[in-house]
């Protein structure tokens, strides 16, 4: 009889050996800790909005996450060391408004469940774990390092103090003239190939597709550029103009910015941040340009970082977020499938809140157009 098939989650080798996990673990994980015991009083009551999660229901959402799926094997029959943690903790089960209304535990209780689900893992760690054990330890450290990027841009959105610095920052260059690189037509490779380590499922597989001629701009859209747009007449004649970022003001004539809760002079050559999709592309239409789609950036990005500029943001792509020719759920099926439905955009590269570990020029990330919360910016093709 011939062997089943074997699942796709097996075969992202070469899995990282058991002390690189361990030291990936304990920085993630104690960098939540962190966040959360560094909060002041009143901090964790946050208004019930669309882009925002209770920070203490996110905390119990990624410890819960990690348990269900490293140590229970994504199975509800198997149980949790916390009461109710699935009613609770499923992102998938629970209205995002009923987050606000559930009786979450109290901190101490979610620190400890934390504790005894991260030592839990680390003693795995100290045998030999087989493929499918590192896959699921894999995920849940991306999916915390996700989450405590979410913090940042959460407390962002509040006006809190800065949960951690960030990973990098941005070069500032005060040379503002449009610099565009050309890329000839080309076949290039897109997606994650297999036996490449780690990926997630909307990468599979990698293919080959004719990608025709373009420029694009060898660093993103600056303060300066974006203001030059809002200030212009045509904007401020529409009917519906664009407005300044939700972190600019003005007072006296002078623009300021707002770093979590500071607020600093305006840098005119740093990165326009915290821009919606929608946005992005009125800018683009003004400047009679145009977003790069997700092969074309994803083509910049695999070059040498000497040959552009990145923005250490996310950045908007025209492609909307839809599966690639073939492609298969992995076990945790609500990373993608359920947002394939071409109302989401990618944007590709990192934030300066994205650990290294995720900084890959395979990754998809992907949001609504009209979210601008989390750090995200844009760089232009000629038309």
């Amino acid at each position: 009889m011939p062997h089943p098939p074997v699942a796709d989650h097996l075969l992202y080798e070469p899995y990282p050996n058991a002390v690189l996990l361990d030291g990936w673990l304990v920085s993630t994980n104690s960098l939540t800790r962190s966040i959360l015991e560094k909060m002041r009083p009143g901090d964790e009551s946050v208004p019930i909005n669309a882009n925002l999660n209770p920070p203490h229901w996110e905390f119990g959402h990624l410890t819960w996450f990690h348990e269900f799926w490293v140590h229970r094997a994504g199975q509800v029959a198997n149980p949790s060391l916390l009461g109710d943690a699935d009613y609770l903790f499923n992102s998938s089960e629970i209205a995002h408004r009923d987050r606000w209304s559930i009786p979450i535990p109290p901190l101490d209780a979610l620190l400890e469940y934390n504790a005894r689900v991260i030592q839990k893992t680390r003693e795995l760690l100290v045998k030999s774990i087989d493929a499918e054990k590192a896959y699921f330890i894999q995920l849940s450290i991306f999916h915390q390092d996700m989450h405590n990027e979410a913090f940042a841009y959460m407390w962002q959105t509040l006006g809190y103090p800065a949960p951690f610095a960030p990973f990098s920052q941005a070069k500032l260059d005060a040379n503002n003239a449009s610099s565009y690189i050309h890329f000839p037509e080309t076949k290039v490779m897109v997606g994650s190939e297999p036996k490449s380590g780690f990926i997630f499922d909307n990468e599979k597989w990698a293919h080959s597709i004719t990608l025709p001629a373009f420029s694009i701009a060898e660093q993103a859209i600056h303060n300066s550029d974006y203001l030059e747009f809002i200030e212009s007449p045509s904007n401020q004649a529409d009917l519906n103009p664009v407005t300044p970022p939700m972190h600019w003001k003005k007072e006296r004539g002078v623009w300021y910015q707002r770093y979590f809760d500071e607020w600093r002079s305006f840098s005119a050559f740093e990165p326009v941040r915290h821009i919606s999709y929608s946005d992005a592309k009125r800018y683009c239409d003004w400047r009679q340009l145009r977003l790069p789609n997700e092969h074309e950036l994803s083509l910049l990005m695999a070059q040498k970082q000497h040959d552009w500029q990145p923005s250490h943001l996310w950045e908007w792509t025209s492609s909307p977020f839809t599966p690639f020719l073939g492609f298969s759920s992995d076990p945790y099926a609500d990373y993608s499938q359920p947002w394939f439905d071409g109302s989401y955009q990618v944007l590709k590269g990192w934030s300066m809140y994205t650990p290294d570990r995720l900084r890959r020029s395979q990754f998809r990330n992907f949001y609504a157009p009209h979210r601008k919360d989390h750090f995200c910016g844009f760089r232009t093709c000629l038309l």
